[in-house]
């Protein structure tokens, strides 16, 4: 338990420090060597990888469609049913976000258009491990859909006997993705980078995962070989703003939720008040205890952080300072404190909004900026399947109109030949009465 106003500054930041990620030396160093055996050697480097760490017996990186959709028909009704109202609630929020192209006369006889287009080819990486996620196959595949991607291709570790979860694949089939490929690791990364023999290369790569494909992700997008990122990565992390009047089980649940995802995922929470505090530690031990996960969320919660404020505006500060991934708001007017939120990933609103419901199906994107990155990154979202460009037009009279001017500053910036192309232009028009 802390109290907020008695901490230094150097105390105060020390509270708010996020788990140290891994990005040794060795870790970089042993990345550039998977990404260099992709690009050297293609498909065997990445099936050579995917042998060792995965399925030992695997022969090929394509999963075939037809195999996606056996995979998919073993799913249960009641997942099918799930999985499709989350599928439609994200289509219907992030088809809200298709923008509007401009075109404005910003001078007589100019005009300045902007445009949107998608993105040709893009990676969405899904994680392995212990449990199948297909709420990130549609918080990645539902917005590459509904921009019209022309390829999206998928790429997931395999089990042991070659396969990928029916769940998974059910996903994928909902969004129509049909190039899915049994790799993962900083070598599908590499592979969707820079292009084997199979997969063929992407503009843009998408999904979380750990260390090494964290690490992966960096290290291509500064490639001129490589391709660009969503966002950077680290921890899962959750933000309990609550007032004296919350539920301290509701509170507790909220931080184990977020728990659960790793050990080094990290669970705060900021209150005005001592007694919701108790209330809710003593829910935390007792919820534990049933959770099956309850090894990896007691050790994320041994670095857990409760945080007493002297008013709901000092605990709204903290919040600010911390920039989480996910802030949860439980006070009695939960929506009078939102002007005063400067910086989260997603925002959940009173008592009934878990971060549960984004994660898989309010339609919100899931996919959001971690480890304080809330300062300057936005939640994933339709946008960032997409390219803006722009495009203008002068008329005879808007170059008349607009051209002494940029030769003006042309030359005051000593660029002759910028001055000369508008030059030449003004003069071919001192002819022509048109």
């Amino acid at each position: 338990m802390i109290t907020w106003s008695s901490l230094s500054e150097s105390e105060k930041k020390a509270a708010l420090a996020r788990p140290v990620m891994k990005n040794s030396d060795s870790l970089r160093t042993t990345v550039a060597k998977i990404l260099s055996a992709i690009r050297d050697r293609g498909d065997e480097a990445v099936l050579s990888y995917t042998r060792q760490f995965d399925c030992t017996s695997l022969q090929q990186l394509p999963l075939p469609v037809e195999k996606r959709n056996a995979l998919a028909e073993q799913v249960t009704d009641k997942v099918k049913n799930a999985i499709t109202v989350a599928f439609q609630n994200v289509k219907q929020f992030h088809e809200a976000q298709k923008p509007q192209d401009i075109r404005l006369t910003t001078t007589p006889g100019v005009v300045c258009e902007q445009r949107f287009t998608a993105l040709d080819a893009v990676g969405l990486y899904i994680p392995g491990g212990s449990a199948p996620l297909p709420s990130t196959v549609l918080m990645l595949g539902v917005p590459a859909l509904v921009a019209g991607c022309e390829r999206k291709v998928l790429c997931t570790p395999p089990n042991q006997a070659g396969e990928i979860a029916p769940e998974i694949a059910f996903a994928a089939a909902c969004c129509g993705i049909e190039e899915i490929y049994l790799c993962g690791g900083a070598q599908a990364i590499a592979a969707m980078a820079f292009g084997t023999e199979t997969i063929a290369k992407v503009d843009k790569i998408f999904g979380p995962g750990n260390s090494f494909v964290t690490e992966a992700k960096q290290q291509v997008s500064q490639r001129a070989d490589g391709a660009a990122i969503d966002m950077p990565a680290g921890p899962s992390e959750v933000l309990v703003l609550a007032d004296g009047n919350a539920n301290a089980a509701f509170v507790a649940s909220d931080l184990l939720s977020q728990a659960e995802h790793g050990p080094d995922s990290q669970a705060i929470l900021v209150t005005d008040s001592e007694q919701l505090v108790v209330e809710t530690m003593q829910a935390v031990e007792t919820q534990l205890a049933g959770l099956s996960r309850n090894s990896i969320a007691g050790k994320a919660m041994e670095n857990a952080r409760y945080i007493i404020t002297s008013n709901m505006n000092e605990a709204v500060g903290v919040s600010n300072l911390y920039a989480p991934e996910h802030l949860i708001v439980q006070t009695d007017t939960p929506r009078d404190l939102l002007p005063l939120i400067k910086y989260a990933g997603s925002i959940f609103v009173g008592q009934w909004s878990p971060e549960s419901a984004g994660d898989y199906a309010s339609g919100t994107n899931h996919v959001l900026p971690t480890y304080g990155y809330a300062r300057n990154y936005s939640s994933l979202g339709l946008l960032d399947f997409m390219r803006r460009y722009t495009v203008q037009e002068l008329s005879k009279d808007g170059m008349r109109n607009l051209g002494p001017a940029i030769m003006t500053l042309a030359a005051a910036e000593g660029l002759d030949a910028h001055e000369q192309a508008v030059a030449l232009r003004m003069a071919a028009l001192s002819g022509d009465a048109s």
